[in-house]
């Protein structure tokens, strides 16, 4: 029997447990059987699966929402500034989630990994949620390449990446940010920033740091596409009037 099934069985309610043992029975009853139908054996084995798959999944969503409940609300370190240089909104730095999930996602079963997908469009992260009874979720965001700010080429990758890890983990975990010096905050009073807020607030930041028309058109396909996944209206519209003012601004300087 698989590491799968063993988890599966020990960790399922008896009634579970007696219903996986059942499916087996059957099956080994079939294997010693000389006479066994192959096809018939095959789709016992299907049933198996299936059900293994099944058990899998609710232990990871029963798994997941108990988590959900300790994951730590992320301090927001990173800043986005104007061009005077003055902050204008904070964000937390994939550094500190990171560094904030792995405990708890640990304690619970779970593994957070990512994979950077070849894609001539741009830079795809796909984020994929891992948990020890065998079942997972992913999830992608394809972003053009950051190159504002005279990035090189590999800041510029590196950037995107960074930027796509932040919004797949956060859309698979659901958790949320804070004003790193925010008084209010530790007095338990605070509004935290949620995840949708800061994929709004880091697309406005692209679209202010574009250099040109075929960039900013780059970032508004790419911030449509999001914002439509995540049907986001309000979040499109304050996008929208982004860059319709930096379409302006870039019109006077050129």
């Amino acid at each position: 029997m698989s590491n799968v099934a063993r988890v599966t069985e020990t960790n399922a309610p008896p009634a579970v447990v007696g219903e996986a043992t059942t499916i087996l029975q059957v099956i080994q009853r079939a294997a010693a059987d000389p006479q066994c139908d192959i096809e018939k054996m095959e789709r016992l084995m299907q049933m198996h699966e299936r059900f293994q798959a099944r058990q899998a999944e609710q232990q990871y969503a029963e798994a997941l929402a108990t988590m959900q409940q300790e994951l730590p609300p992320v301090p927001e370190r990173g800043g986005i500034k104007d061009r005077s240089g003055r902050v204008q909104s904070t964000y937390a730095l994939w550094e500190d989630i990171n560094e904030a999930l792995k405990p708890v996602l640990a304690k619970h079963g779970f593994a957070l990994t990512f994979r950077i997908p070849r894609n001539a469009a741009g830079v795809e992260v796909e984020g994929v949620l891992s948990h020890s009874a065998g079942h997972s979720e992913r999830t992608s965001i394809l972003l053009p390449v950051d190159v504002s700010g005279s990035k090189n080429a590999v800041q510029a990758v590196a950037s995107s990446v960074s930027y796509g890890k932040r919004y797949t983990a956060g859309a698979l975990l659901n958790f949320t940010t804070h004003g790193e010096d925010d008084d209010a905050y530790s007095a338990g009073t605070s509004e935290q920033t949620t995840l949708q807020d800061q994929v709004v607030i880091d697309i406005i930041e692209r679209v202010d740091e574009a250099e040109n028309k075929e960039q900013l058109t780059e970032i508004w396909k790419a911030a449509v596409a999001v914002l439509r996944d995540a049907g986001d209206k309000a979040g499109y519209e304050r996008v929208k009037t982004a860059v319709g003012a930096k379409g302006k601004e870039l019109e006077v300087l050129q």
